[in-house]
Parts: structure tokens; C-alpha cells; sequence
């Protein structure tokens, strides 16, 4: 069992660490203390020898976006965001482990980039998502811009991110915004159960791939070829790889240990 931290419950199941933002009266809503701790713990869910990463929230919520209290009074909000939204982001995208997201009602906001920042992304048939910034005469920020506008292309990105409406889970998997629906009450089952798949897989390609992904979205074709052969030269020397051809060879299960 990990360590809890302030409305931050951190917890083991077997290979898999989950942390639950646990701020229910708030729908979760992200405070400053949340943002600090959260890509601590996401790092240290690795060096503690996690295998896969979920996050979910308590209650009947996600996570509705930033928490709104007199803390933001006066501050530049640039600021805000590259002391702590964009850490968050970046230790997401460069966590070591694959991150499952188990969603369970509204992602507002930062609490929609953070749903849509999972390596898979499960969504409880009653959740939603909102890009609710300009309601509030703001801009979207830790990365909803790029995860949304990477997913559903210029014009859902833009409606999304003017209009501010709720889209539904649904329309949320139709627009390539998420991975699965599930029934609410079946969504942690489903969410581990994919966990522990990718738990089970060799790490280092895990991660390798995760990086091939983010940056065939950004760099180019060649850009890609060049990572790609750069990637499988890595891999291919790992012992995961040999245990790999073994199994098949011999038609069992891979027991993969991260080398």
C-alpha cells in the first residue's frame, strides 16, 4: 500500500497502482496541493515498481477542472499553468508506465486533459467531457489543446473549445476522444482488467511505443522511421524480446521482466 497524500488516495493491486483524486464535495476539482503531488506520485508509482498506472476519481465524478477558490485571485494564470498544470502534463506523456484512466462521470477542464491524457482511456456510460475554459473567459490548457485537437481534428477541437458543451460519453468514443464505454457500474472491473494487461506486457517496448506514438503525431514521416529503427535495435537486444520468441517457440505464456 502506498502512502495517501491530501485528497490523493494512493493505493497497490498487485502490479498496478492506482490513484484516486478523493475530493467528492468538489467533483474532484484540482487544488494546487492536488496538482503538486500528482506527478510525484505518478513518478513514484514507477520507481516503486508499478507495472501500470490508473487513474480514477471518488465519487460520483472525475474530475471537474480547477478548483475555483481565492488562491487564483491576482495571479497571472501563465504562470499558473507552467508552474502546475504543465508538470502534470509532462509527467503524464513521460510517465514509464502506461497510464489507464477509469472515468467516471464529468471531466471539465483540466480534468478533461487529464481523462484524455491516458495511454487508454475507459469511460462510464454517464460521464462526460467539457472544454468549459471560455465559459469562464479562459483558454484550454495542460494539453487539451493538442490531446483533443490530435483525436477529433480541427473542427470537433474548435466546437469543443468555443462552445463549451457537454459531449457525452458516447459521442466521446464516436469522436475518438476515448478507448471504451462501459457500464458505470462494471468500470473499475474493466479498467484493471486492462491494466493488468498491459502489466503483464515488456515494459520497455510499452514505453517505447508510447514515445513512437506522441511523436509520429508531431514529427513527420521520417522523423518516425528514424525512432522506429532506433526503438527496434533497443528492443531487440532486451531479454524481454528473447523470452518473447521463447514463448511463442514453445507455446506458453511470456514472462517479462522489464530487460
Amino acid at each position: 500500500m502506498m502512502a495517501n497524500t491530501e485528497n490523493i488516495l494512493t493505493s497497490r493491486d498487485g502490479d498496478l497502482a492506482i490513484l484516486t483524486l478523493n475530493a467528492p464535495e468538489r467533483l474532484n476539482a484540482l487544488s494546487y496541493d492536488m496538482l503538486t503531488a500528482l506527478p510525484r506520485l505518478i513518478d513514484g508509482a514507477a520507481r516503486d515498481g508499478a507495472r501500470a498506472l490508473v487513474i480514477t476519481g471518488a465519487g460520483c465524478g472525475f474530475c471537474s477542472g480547477a478548483a475555483l477558490t481565492g488562491e487564483r485571485a491576482g495571479r497571472d494564470l501563465g504562470e499558473v499553468a507552467e508552474r502546475y498544470y504543465n508538470p502534470l502534463a509532462q509527467a503524464l506523456a513521460e510517465s514509464r508506465l502506461p497510464v489507464v484512466t477509469a472515468i467516471n462521470g464529468v471531466a471539465a477542464g483540466a480534468g478533461a486533459s487529464l481523462a484524455l491524457a491516458g495511454d487508454i482511456a475507459v469511460a462510464a456510460r454517464s460521464a462526460s467531457f467539457m472544454l468549459a475554459f471560455a465559459r469562464i473567459g479562459l483558454v484550454p490548457d495542460m494539453a487539451s489543446t493538442w490531446l483533443v485537437a490530435k483525436s477529433v481534428g480541427r473542427a470537433k477541437a474548435l466546437e469543443m473549445a468555443l462552445l463549451g458543451d457537454k459531449l457525452l460519453a458516447p459521442d466521446a468514443l464516436a469522436a475518438g476522444l476515448i478507448n471504451r464505454i462501459v457500464d458505470d457500474e462494471a468500470l473499475m472491473d474493466e479498467s484493471l482488467a486492462i491494466a493488468r494487461r498491459l502489466a503483464a506486457m515488456p515494459p520497455l517496448t510499452l514505453r517505447m511505443i508510447r514515445r513512437q506514438v506522441r511523436a509520429a503525431l508531431d514529427d513527420g514521416f521520417d522523423a518516425t522511421l528514424t525512432m522506429e529503427r532506433d526503438h527496434q535495435s533497443a528492443a531487440g537486444f532486451t531479454r524481454d524480446h528473447q523470452e518473447g520468441v521463447a514463448a511463442f517457440r514453445e507455446k506458453r505464456p511470456a514472462m517479462f521482466i522489464g530487460e
